[in-house]
């Protein structure tokens, strides 16, 4: 028999290795509240950044603690030792770019205990993402691509019991319906956020409806509704109770034997606070978030004072009616779903965002363009990255660094609502900026590796080394600069067939281009621009541009070789070589037109915009287009509101025009293939107007800075369309890039609207595109990276290219927006804004269209390798059967494992937006991908986390009936493998597959 102390010892091993046997994550692990009291949840929380004022690294670390005292590892630290002293304290912790490296410096027995924690929990996820991303400036493809990547991480480590419940967004600036609509596809049950305009709080809080049913997508209906709650005030603790050692509040002082013994008063205190709090709401539960950014340092203040509140609080429950417990959002949600409620429900988004009359976030729609554009063309390659690695396979064995997880992790934090927003510090935003640069760098290396194997007509041949060009913009390619012979790999991302026009850098005037099939591919030869050469200055030597029409077979490549005019003579005849085009002035006594077959560009005799014709539609919009600037406030007497790196706040409502009222010097460049009529309206501000012999929109590339700021001006520099279009007062802009949104100018639809900063409260994020119709035509402009946009009067599109600043807006980041680039005299952004205009009817197809091959443009990269090319090498080749459907989309193509692969499939189209492409769409898996034989498949919900048939949600009753329903397809299953697909559908597969 063991002895007394052996059983002992054993009960007590027992007793600590039983939260990690029997613990039972999810609701069943929520502390008891009580039926007759209000259940005040207790939510202990930290909010961490994952850079703002501080980079990444610092910011886990705790160094730079000149700026801001915060180390993220120490909170964690600190957590988890006060969660083992008591089986009933709760923790939530969100962002997993920190708790992954927290994790990998871990040994086995404390990993086990954190498992634990989970398992019972005591510790609980919420959100799991890589970052707590923004939700106006962010892509759809890259919140789910974050999302996925964090909880991945979450299910690999904790298995169930690491998939979030509840989507957390206390901090973002604002909040996106298909944001709402993402998170329910993830299986999500509830959604909560801090950040809403004053006013609409204020209704919601008289009316108690803080907490509603979100419809997340009308096209999907009620699968996409989500029960959405706002904070009450913010995501701190109640005013006087924040007990983190960076807090000044008193604390519990529990021993009456001493003078400051402070219980009854601080009681009292949390009493009316919790009171004056349950008055907003319909239940009899609230939530309490104790914490705030980067607190719990020292958990055992927190704790330690928690506890003895929550004791004394509890004496009283029964003259107070007052009940607290240590909870989280999961439970707070359970029990609000347990509450026997009819909840209201709301269609809209909460955009823009004010939290004070003459504070408008809408700046961060646009601060920091050119870091925006680059997370956009990150976003393009890392999608090509994870495609050809599926196809092609891990290419690490060929060279370590040729891998895509880096950039994955890098465009995870790119996310985060302080960076691609531009709302960090500058030595932050360039610490962002050289991550996506390694980020790339080694997708790069996976890319040129991958497609050069693919390429490959035996695997006895080796891939031709490739180049990439990260500047081509500005005409800068070494590469291509100082070569007579050189190859052009274009990759098609896309999964149907695309064609584009490739613009390289070149120092000779005539050029032979042959392609994939060995005939001569029409091309022209054009001096580079003075808009792009100020750009360039020294940088390149590029004296031309060679521009020809590259065709792409679906989710595949072309190799076009491209030979100087001397080197190619002994093999062509002069008629199939390049003409070097010049440009030439505009007329200043007439109008001047500049067309295609299919296109047509009317200028007046200033060089403005008159007029655009689709000629193939017969569609014709008259059109003046100018830059603008709105001085930037700096506060005045009505508010010290200045415009900042978050705030929008013009101090005039009328802009002043960049065009002097003469000229704007134009010049034609008419070539055979590229048609282009340049503007110069500063010496700081040009564009040029480009038609493409074959294509149906026009391309206004617009070259803006450095903004000059001398005479002690912040400039908000906009381009805007007057055009003749009836819109109205209502004009639409995209969601994420996916729905759109309609919006009417000076309007709410939750509250009176007070119309107190009439731009400013007009501003809408732009992610993708923005348009105006009438009954008869659409008018269009789509953009390359997030923007700011509105139509302030009929007819009317202005969208805000770049911004500099000279006053911080009192926010929190504590500098002005004044970016230098490397030359020091201030950033210069080059962007492209593509106008589309159709009959009324057609303009869904064509911005659905527009919008995929712009986000997931073709991927251009070189080899001076040109030797037996063809021999060698596959000139073309298309890694997928057939093209898709115009209304599908292949969102996701990675590799999960050596034997699964991940897939996307998405219906690009709303409901009743298009009467063909709106319709229920079938795609068949089996024989899709050739390389690749498809043995097995799993549906899953959209983050990757669950499968799609035992994921369910909890149930609400609203005035419509109980909601929402489930995401419940047709199965997919073999040998065909069929698809189908509603409007607006994305779905998600775990398929196990064999190379062929």
């Amino acid at each position: 028999m063991a002895s007394t102390k052996q059983l002992a010892r054993l009960c007590l091993l027992f007793a600590v290795l039983l939260p990690v046997v029997l613990g039972e994550c999810g609701y069943q692990s929520c502390n008891p509240t009580k039926p007759d009291r209000l259940n005040v949840h207790i939510v202990p929380h930290t909010h961490d950044d994952v850079g703002w004022l501080k980079t990444v690294d610092q910011y886990f670390y705790g160094a730079n603690n000149s700026i801001q005292h915060a180390g993220v590892q120490y909170i964690i630290d600190s957590v988890v030792a006060e969660l083992d002293k008591d089986p009933k304290r709760r923790f939530i912790y969100v962002e997993m770019a920190f708790f992954d490296r927290w994790w990998r410096q871990q040994n086995d027995a404390m990993k086990e205990k954190v498992k634990g924690y989970v398992n019972d929990g005591r510790l609980e996820f919420i959100n799991g993402g890589w970052s707590m991303n923004d939700e106006a400036c962010t892509h759809y493809n890259s919140i789910i691509d974050q999302m996925t990547l964090g909880h991945r991480f979450l299910k690999d480590t904790f298995g169930k019991c690491g998939v979030p419940r509840i989507a957390w967004h206390i901090d973002p600036f604002g909040h996106s319906r298909e944001q709402a609509s993402l998170f329910a596809q993830m299986g999500f049950d509830g959604f909560y956020f801090a950040r809403i305009s004053n006013d609409n709080r204020i209704k919601r809080v008289v009316d108690k409806t803080l907490e509603m049913i979100w419809r997340g997508d009308l096209s999907l209906g009620r699968r996409a509704d989500m029960m959405t709650g706002a904070l009450y005030v913010h995501y701190d603790p109640p005013p006087n109770f924040c007990f983190d050692q960076n807090c000044a509040d008193p604390p519990m002082q529990d021993d009456p034997k001493l003078f400051d013994y402070n219980v009854d008063e601080r009681v009292d205190q949390f009493i009316k606070w919790v009171t004056l709090q349950s008055l907003a709401f319909r239940t009899n539960h609230i939530m309490l978030t104790m914490g705030s950014d980067f607190q719990y340092e020292n958990a055992n203040a927190w704790y330690k004072n928690l506890d003895k509140l929550m004791k004394y609080v509890n004496a009283k429950e029964e003259s107070t009616n007052v009940y607290t417990l240590y909870s989280t959002p999961s439970c707070y949600t359970y029990n609000l779903n347990k509450a026997n409620q009819t909840w209201t429900t709301k269609e809209e988004d909460f955009f823009p965002y004010a939290d004070s009359p003459h504070s408008n976030w809408g700046g961060y729609f646009v601060s920091r363009v050119a870091f925006k554009a680059n997370e956009r063309r990150s976003n393009n390659l890392l999608q090509v990255c994870k495609q050809l690695e599926t196809l092609a396979g891990s290419q690490t064995s060929k060279d370590p660094e040729a891998e895509v997880e880096t950039l994955r992790e890098f465009m995870g934090v790119s996310q985060h609502h302080d960076s691609i927003t531009g709302t960090a510090k500058q030595h932050v935003n360039n610490d962002y900026t050289k991550r996506l640069h390694i980020g790339n760098g080694r997708c790069q290396k996976l890319v040129g590796l991958a497609l050069g194997q693919l390429m490959a007509k035996n695997q006895s041949i080796s891939g031709p080394k490739t180049e990439f060009c990260n500047y081509l913009n500005i005409s800068i390619c070494p590469a291509t600069e100082t070569v007579d012979s050189f190859t052009v790999i274009v990759y098609n991302p896309i999964a149907k067939g695309v064609s584009t026009y490739v613009q390289v850098p070149v120092n000779g005037a005539s050029y032979h281009v042959m392609g994939p099939d060995g005939s001569t591919v029409p091309n022209q030869v054009q001096a580079v621009s003075d808009a792009i050469a100020r750009v360039r200055r020294d940088r390149g030597s590029a004296k031309n541009s060679l521009f020809f029409l590259a065709t792409m077979p679906p989710l595949g490549y072309s190799t076009y070789q491209v030979t100087t005019a001397k080197q190619a003579l002994w093999r062509v005849s002069p008629e199939h070589l390049s003409k070097n085009t010049k440009a030439v002035p505009a007329s200043p006594n007439s109008d001047t037109t500049i067309s295609t077959d299919k296109m047509s560009v009317t200028f007046d005799s200033t060089g403005l915009l008159k007029s655009i014709s689709n000629t193939d539609w017969n569609v014709t919009v008259n059109v003046k287009q100018s830059f603008y600037w709105y001085n930037a406030s700096k506060g005045d007497l009505a508010s010290g509101q200045a415009s900042g790196a978050y705030i929008f706040r013009p101090n005039s409502s009328t802009p002043f025009p960049l065009f002097d009222g003469k000229s704007v010097q134009g010049k034609v460049v008419n070539g055979s293939e590229v048609i282009e009529f340049h503007q110069a309206f500063q010496p700081w501000l040009n564009q040029i107007v480009c038609l493409h012999k074959t294509k149906h929109h026009v391309d206004f590339e617009w070259v803006v800075g450095p903004i000059p700021f001398s005479d002690g001006l912040g400039r908000e520099i906009i381009t805007r369309f007057d055009t003749d279009i009836d819109s109205k007062d209502t004009f639409y802009t995209d969601a994420n890039g996916r729905q759109m949104m309609k919006r009417i100018r000076d309007h709410r639809e939750d509250y009176p609207y007070n119309n107190i900063e009439p731009v400013a409260g007009n501003y809408y994020p732009v992610n993708s595109r923005i348009f105006i119709k009438d009954s008869d035509k659409q008018f269009m402009i789509m953009t390359d990276r997030s923007e700011g946009g509105s139509s302030l009067q009929s007819g009317s599109v202005e969208l805000m290219i770049h911004r500099r600043l000279l006053h911080d807006d009192s926010k929190g980041v504590g500098e002005p927006l004044n970016e230098t680039d490397q030359f020091g005299d201030g950033l210069m952004a080059v962007g492209r804004h593509r106008v589309l205009i159709t009959r009324a009817a057609e303009g869904a197809k064509v911005h659905r269209l527009s919008g995929e091959e712009i986000y997931m443009a073709p991927w251009v990269f070189f080899s001076t390798q040109t030797t037996d090319w063809t021999k060698k090498y596959n000139p073309m080749k298309s890694f997928i059967a057939k093209n898709l459907p115009d209304n599908v989309h292949l969102l996701t193509m990675e590799l999960w494992s050596e034997t699964e692969i991940l897939f996307r499939l998405e219906h690009m189209f709303a409901i009743d937006e298009d009467p063909v492409d709106s319709q229920n769409v079938t795609v068949s898996l089996k024989g899709l991908f050739p390389m690749l034989n498809i043995t097995g498949i799993d549906e899953l919900t959209l983050s990757a986390n669950q499968e799609l048939s035992s994921a369910t949600r909890l149930q609400w009753h609203t005035k419509d009936g109980d909601t929402p329903t489930r995401f419940s397809p047709p199965p997919v299953t073999g040998p065909s493998y069929d698809v189908v697909l509603s409007a607006m559908q994305i779905r998600t597969f775990k398929a196990t597959f064999t190379r062929t």
